[in-house]
């Protein structure tokens, strides 16, 4: 489901194609390399604030992608930095986090929109991980039924029983990501499964969820399709009370990545602007933020 709002454009997220209608060539590309750089350069601050962990075993990211504000604007107009740069980074903190996961498998979860799928197929990549969506998943078990059919020929409950069905079989495999649908959550059941990997929260604003949803439509999102209305409003209004439901939930997951946290670190001025590579590579850490911290709690104080 969530799939389809990563793939909606070809543009990188930071081109707003609106923007471009009426505007000289020339002063797209200064605008888009200006862009560029303050990625980049935002990229590079964020290798550099990440501590060195286990030297012996791992190399720092700032190592490999060290370089200073000055050159950074060298290496732009030379054409030498690329998207690919974060790309770079993400598999740098791949090769950091495998050793602490141990084969242990992560489970996403978050409010509908919040690019779960997404995120979760980059991060399943690097690691050599299977990905797997819980959605997809139930809609095969059904022959194919879609999650929008299965609640309105069967109802929610029915649903969240294939749900459960669906993370049950995957808390018995190691090495997948899996996506989750937004309400699996609210089921106790349900967390005893993913507890049995890492979970991982993504956490976006309900305004930027709501302009997620309202681009590509509702009609793949059963508790959102049957309203009527502006549909920026209407999405927004009911992801409020969805929220109201849930929101406490979602915040026992083991590790939260916030968007808006993420926008603050890297200087930008709206969570729209972030990659889905930039939130993977803040989800490594906080898995491996999440992951020192049970070490240490697991080892024996006489062995401090």
């Amino acid at each position: 489901m969530e799939a389809a709002i990563g793939q909606r454009v070809q543009y990188p997220s930071w081109v707003d194609c609106r923007k471009f209608e009426g505007k000289p060539l020339g002063s797209l590309r200064f605008s888009q390399r200006v862009k560029e750089e303050k990625r980049f350069r935002g990229l590079v601050a964020l290798a550099h604030l990440q501590p060195d962990r286990r030297n012996d075993q791992r190399r720092s990211i700032s190592s490999e992608v060290s370089c200073s504000d000055n050159n950074s604007s060298a290496l732009l107009e030379a054409g030498s930095v690329h998207p690919f740069d974060e790309d770079l980074i993400l598999k740098r903190k791949a090769e950091e986090v495998g050793p602490y996961l141990n084969g242990r498998s992560m489970y996403l979860v978050g409010m509908m929109g919040s690019g779960k799928t997404t995120v979760g197929k980059l991060m399943s990549k690097v690691l050599g991980y299977s990905f797997f969506d819980c959605d997809t998943l139930i809609e095969q078990a059904m022959n194919g039924t879609s999650v929008a059919e299965i609640f309105e020929l069967h109802g929610e409950s029915f649903f969240r029983g294939k749900e459960t069905d669906a993370l049950k079989k995957l808390s018995s495999m190691y090495q997948v990501v899996v996506s989750t649908g937004g309400g699996a959550v609210i089921r106790p059941i349900n967390w005893k499964y993913m507890n049995k990997g890492v979970s991982i929260w993504l956490d976006v604003p309900l305004e930027a969820l709501a302009h997620r949803i309202a681009a590509v439509g509702t009609d793949s999102r059963p508790l959102l399709h049957d309203e009527s209305g502006d549909a920026y409003t209407v999405a927004f209004k009911r992801l409020s009370t969805i929220w109201d439901e849930r929101g406490e939930s979602y915040t026992n997951a083991n590790a939260r990545v916030s968007l808006e946290n993420i926008a603050v670190k890297l200087g930008y001025k709206d969570v729209s602007d972030l990659t889905p590579t930039e939130i993977a590579i803040e989800a490594f850490e906080q898995v491996q933020s999440f992951l020192e911290k049970e070490e240490t709690m697991e080892i024996p104080d006489g062995d401090l």
